[in-house]
């Protein structure tokens, strides 16, 4: 799906943190076919993969020595320091203070009350993805949590996001999130219920959309991935597996029935 605009408070960007950008484009670009392109010298490496010419996520170094790699998703906001503010009001921490990236716009990175990671994107020239929801592309982000309650009211003051909770597999439950002026939901919170191993901690998954859930696990290992969960049905909901890239770096795949289904 092509993209001109986003809402805020919905994902509009992701991008990746490596120790070796080079690597991650080998293996992001065997995976889903992305293709790269670096950024300028003072970008410090920063590189934005695309699928037909649109951009659809980016890798950067690591921040500093010994930061695990990973992925962080951006929701779209009117003004990001606005945004920082209502983080650290809510209770959560801002880890990179709201900061110009040229003349693009401008970002800035938190955590939330939980340690869980996420990112805030205001346009300016850049606005973000420019195709989400299709194979090789963003279409889901999901907040793992132990603390369903204490997170909806979290993101509900940074971002305005609700969302109905409903029981899902045994003890957990599930809520879909929505925003004010989207016209889709765009992502979901998941209770982490004892059957997750209690070091686990708090954490944003991204699901990226595939043809072949299956395929795409076996092609992550050939290109020097791993398998954390393999591949498994959700009713009405599509095909999964959890991988892990080149470096650690988790991330979901979904391969979605033909008709519908929303994360």
């Amino acid at each position: 799906m092509k993209t001109t605009s986003f809402v805020p408070g919905t994902p509009c960007w992701t991008d990746l943190s490596s120790p070796d950008i080079e690597a991650s484009r080998a293996f992001y670009g065997g995976l889903f076919g992305w293709d790269s392109q670096a950024g300028p010298a003072e970008a410090g490496g920063y590189t934005f993969f695309t699928l037909r010419g649109e951009p659809v996520a980016a890798v950067g170094p690591v921040m500093a020595e010994g930061d695990r790699p990973r992925w962080i998703a951006y929701m779209a906001t009117s003004d990001v320091t606005d945004t920082a503010k209502a983080v650290e009001a809510a209770g959560g921490s801002v880890c990179v203070p709201p900061m110009a990236v040229f003349d693009q716009g401008s970002f800035a990175q938190f955590t939330d009350p939980h340690g869980a990671e996420f990112g805030a994107w205001q346009p300016g020239g850049f606005r973000g993805a420019g195709l989400l929801d299709e194979p090789g592309t963003l279409c889901w982000v999901e907040l793992n949590t132990r603390d369903v309650d204490g997170s909806r009211v979290f993101y509900r003051d940074v971002f305005g996001w609700t969302g109905e909770t409903q029981p899902f597999a045994g003890d957990s439950s599930y809520t879909e999130l929505e925003v004010e002026g989207a016209q889709r939901k765009f992502g979901g919170i998941l209770l982490m219920d004892d059957a997750w191993p209690t070091e686990i901690p708090q954490h944003w998954m991204h699901y990226f959309s595939v043809d072949d859930t299956d395929a795409a696990a076996a092609r992550a290992t050939e290109l020097g991935g791993s398998v954390s969960v393999p591949p498994f049905d959700l009713e009405r909901v599509g095909r999964i597996a959890v991988l892990d890239d080149l470096h650690g770096a988790y991330f979901s795949v979904i391969t979605r029935p033909v008709q519908g289904g929303t994360g």
